[in-house]
């Protein structure tokens, strides 16, 4: 009797598994890599020359962290940032909480929330414009209806304050968005319950709304350290860093030293830290927002 050997079963084709959604991710994660990725990876290459833009520069090593480090314009840099930030933080959190308050539950609450996000859609060079003829102290319109003549091209902490100004013109409606969402989220039985017992309006907002709001607190303090650290083209449009350096903030002082001074090898070194910087206080206070939920 002859026996027959079995034929082999044909083998099962091997394919690419991916979890559904890693499809969808793919072309942002390609952007992400040529567009944030590789030239990341150039900073971090030139950071390590000494090079005015032309010519293939000289290697200096980690020459220009070290001087970072012996930097005294960069250290008043890093105060006027710390200045500002104390300027603009506060007020555009708190000053979101209050009017995304005021406004709930209001029948203007959609028209003015819309108003109040339409600076942001305004571009950077026309708000600036209007500023400038609304605030020039020889010839604007607050000087000229008021008499109030605001000395922000003389004084170093009214400039400051000027573009503190804009910038929380600038991005007030999206902190307002961020907490009228959050209050449109409150579980309401906790609030009526208060009501029940007697609470008042006023009792009910600082002991119950605020402490519920607590992580959209955290939140927008996260994206006011960034919007303060990476501040730049306000400054560079409306006081280009004056008078006498009192709003040169980190991202403006970054500009001088790479396009002004042609320094591009020490630019880029200020880069990769102003980025170190910013990851550091988006973690530490992404950590603060993770212990609040």
């Amino acid at each position: 009797m002859q026996l027959t050997r079995p034929e082999p079963r044909p083998k099962a084709r091997t394919r690419l598994k991916l979890v559904p959604g890693w499809w969808g991710l793919l072309p942002a994660l390609a952007g992400m890599a040529l567009f944030l990725g590789y030239p990341l990876i150039q900073v971090m290459g030139f950071s390590t020359l000494e090079w005015g833009g032309l010519g293939a520069g000289t290697p200096v090593g980690a020459q220009n962290y070290l001087r970072m480090t012996q930097d005294p314009e960069l250290g008043r840099a890093l105060l006027v940032t710390l200045g500002f930030a104390a300027l603009t933080l506060p007020l555009y959190v708190l000053l979101s909480a209050f009017v995304a308050m005021e406004l709930e539950g209001t029948r203007l609450e959609r028209p003015i929330k819309a108003l109040l996000f339409l600076p942001g859609l305004i571009t950077v060079g026309a708000s600036a414009i209007s500023w400038y003829t609304l605030a020039a102290p020889e010839y604007g319109l607050i000087s000229q209806l008021t008499g109030l003549n605001i000395p922000w091209d003389r004084s170093g902490f009214a400039a400051l304050a000027v573009v503190a100004a804009f910038t929380l013109w600038q991005h007030l409606g999206y902190g307002v968005l961020v907490f009228s969402a959050a209050l449109k989220n409150l579980p309401q039985e906790v609030l009526e319950a208060a009501r029940v017992d007697g609470a008042s309006e006023e009792a009910l907002r600082w002991r119950i709304v605020l402490p519920l709001l607590r992580p959209s607190l955290v939140f927008l303090g996260v994206v006011g350290s960034l919007y303060a650290l990476q501040s730049y083209t306000a400054v560079f449009l409306l006081t280009r860093g004056g008078p006498f350096g009192s709003t040169r903030v980190v991202g403006y002082y970054l500009y001088e030293v790479a396009f002004e001074r042609y320094q591009l090898g020490y630019g880029a070194a200020l880069s990769v830290g102003v980025l170190l910087l910013a990851f550091a206080v988006a973690a530490v206070q992404a950590r603060r927002l993770r212990s609040e939920l």
